[in-house]
């Protein structure tokens, strides 16, 4: 059942009595709206309305999150900090001899919220109060970029991830209860033991490669077994693991000997523990193990608009219509112009936000070392291409690209090619000629290109170094490193995270006007739990003059 916080102060109220914590602080300011600043009524759904013991207040717990968030702490460090610490006392209005609770109950509360879709509640309930502050506008330009996220999962090598699955697999099928463990041999017996490593030389490449043949044996004997279980969704889902793990690892030579696969599988699982990690790069020389954190800014305000986590290894470029759409979807937003880096300005997207009418601003990449299709001129009304040195070829076939689709590819008269002083420079140390294929939407593409050397474009896209310092900030915050397993757990960290970051720039914003921050917090509540036409009650304003209830939250 629904618990509410209580209006009546407490002698011990922080509030009431001196204390050192600054009044300009976070800490301070979220003190002074902590009464308003989340509503317990707006998370009520998520309680039986009638039965059972009243709930911890949810709004008491949003704060808690938030706070925890801001402070990068864990939960026991949290209720501690409940407890102990003035600042957080005075952040949430508590009396100094607040009890606190047990730590379970922000992961009861969190899953509660991934339960009734409200993970995302913090968030948006921060930027509707920047809406509702007047600070942004119906129609916004974003900034959008991410950083990696490393996982909170162990990154295991292919001996300890098909021991793990095996493991995973012989546990979903309940072989770990001692009337089922019985059932197994000895052999398989020994995988249901978490610290279980053989006894092996390691060095022995002779004495690992043994070993190996024995874990697969041992997993396909394992997987065999699964197929009595296939009605039971975990058997399924740690079977397919347990399958992926062989097809993306394992190789089998001429002898048909499993060995070691050569290279890394494209979707390659890391850790058993958390499915979802995958290898990743935010650079050539830079991998990490984890997640992409995709940020959305409004560059005026600075203010965090979307925040959305990926797969590792996922292109940045796939998570840009998304994105955008959140944005657009959640708060009635109109995006007229987006700015990213060159991995968001591929030609699907380019073309796809011309027709939805969005401003890409994103520069293509050069080549350096070699001469790109940028340094060719493709016309593609007379379907010609014209290289650096003067050679035109109109010669081209009918392709597909990775998408399946039919392009054309250009080709270069070999004996052209052979003669001209630039192929090593263009071609390397092949003795063919040149081929240059289109890309299905080549003509945003080359729009872009000429684009992007315009002054207009440089001064544009100056502004994007904004969200690298957003970025940072976060980084501050504890995104860089994930808390929990899983993507949706792992997305609720990073959206309550850039929740307590756009608090803080709320209070910067508004600075020590707090009364149109709490305008902008009643009339949000009012307008969600009454659609109807609001009662004019006046207002006393800051310059002395009353104003309408209902127009209190457009105060400059």
């Amino acid at each position: 059942m629904l618990g509410k916080r209580s209006a009546q102060r407490s002698l011990f109220d922080p509030l009431m009595l001196p204390h050192r914590v600054p009044e300009g602080s976070f800490y301070g300011r979220m003190g002074k709206v902590s009464d308003v600043l989340f509503r317990d009524e707006e998370l009520a759904e998520m309680y039986c309305p009638d039965n059972g013991r009243p709930s911890l207040p949810p709004s008491l717990m949003s704060g808690v999150m938030l706070l925890q968030f801001y402070d990068n702490v864990g939960d026991e460090e949290a209720v501690q900090r409940l407890q102990f610490d003035l600042r957080w006392k005075v952040a949430l209005g508590l009396p100094l001899d607040f009890a606190g609770f047990d730590p379970s109950s922000l992961t009861i509360f969190r899953d509660r919220l991934r339960q009734f879709g409200k993970e995302r509640y913090a968030f948006d309930r921060m930027v509707e109060v920047g809406r509702e502050a007047g600070l942004l506008p119906p129609k916004v330009q974003v900034l959008i970029d991410s950083t990696h996220m490393l996982g909170a999962g162990a990154t295991e090598g292919t001996y300890t991830l098909v021991r793990h699955g095996i493991r995973k697999l012989l546990r979903a099928m309940g072989y770990h209860l001692p009337q089922h463990r019985k059932k197994l041999g000895s052999k398989l017996e020994c995988y249901l033991e978490s610290g279980y490593k053989p006894k092996l030389d390691w060095a022995n490449p002779a004495a690992r490669k043994e070993h190996l043949q024995e874990l697969v044996a041992d997993a396909h004997s394992v997987l065999e077994l699964a197929l009595e279980h296939t009605e039971d969704e975990e058997v399924r889902g740690s079977g397919w693991m347990l399958s992926k793990i062989l097809g993306d690892d394992i190789s089998f030579d001429e002898k048909g000997q499993a060995e070691i696969g050569q290279g890394v599988a494209e979707d390659r699982i890391v850790s058993v523990t958390d499915s979802t990690m995958r290898h990743g790069h935010k650079s050539s020389s830079q991998r990490f193990d984890g997640d992409k954190s995709h940020l959305v800014e409004e560059p005026l305000t600075e203010m965090l608009l979307n925040m959305m986590v990926g797969p590792g290894n996922e292109h940045d470029g796939k998570k840009l219509s998304p994105a955008i759409d959140g944005v657009e979807q959640h708060y009635s937003m109109k995006v007229d112009r987006a700015t990213g880096d060159g991995a968001y300005g591929t030609g699907d997207n380019r073309a796809e936000f011309d027709e939805r009418g969005i401003d890409l601003i994103s520069p293509l990449a050069e080549s350096y070392g070699r001469l790109g299709k940028s340094h060719f001129q493709i016309d593609l009304e007379n379907q010609k291409v014209t290289c650096p040195e003067g050679c035109t070829t109109s010669k081209w076939r009918w392709v597909k690209d990775q998408k399946k689709r039919k392009v054309r590819r250009f080709q270069f008269p070999e004996l052209a090619c052979l003669n001209c002083p630039r192929h090593k420079e263009c071609v390397g140390e092949r003795k063919k000629s040149r081929t240059v294929m289109l890309h299905y939407h080549e003509s945003h593409l080359i729009a872009a290109r000429q684009r992007q050397k315009t002054e207009e474009f440089q001064v544009v896209y100056h502004i994007r170094a904004k969200v690298e310092r957003k970025i940072a900030e976060m980084v501050n915050h504890g995104l860089r490193q994930a808390r929990y397993i899983g993507q949706e757990k792992k997305e609720l960290q990073a959206l309550w995270t850039g929740a307590a970051v756009n608090l803080k720039r709320l209070f910067k914003l508004i600075q020590e006007d707090f009364c149109r921050l709490r305008s902008a917090l009643d009339s949000l509540f009012a307008r969600k739990s009454r659609p109807m036409r609001l009662p004019a009650v006046s207002l006393l304003t800051r310059s002395g003059q009353t104003m309408p209830f209902f127009r209190r939250a457009r105060l400059i």
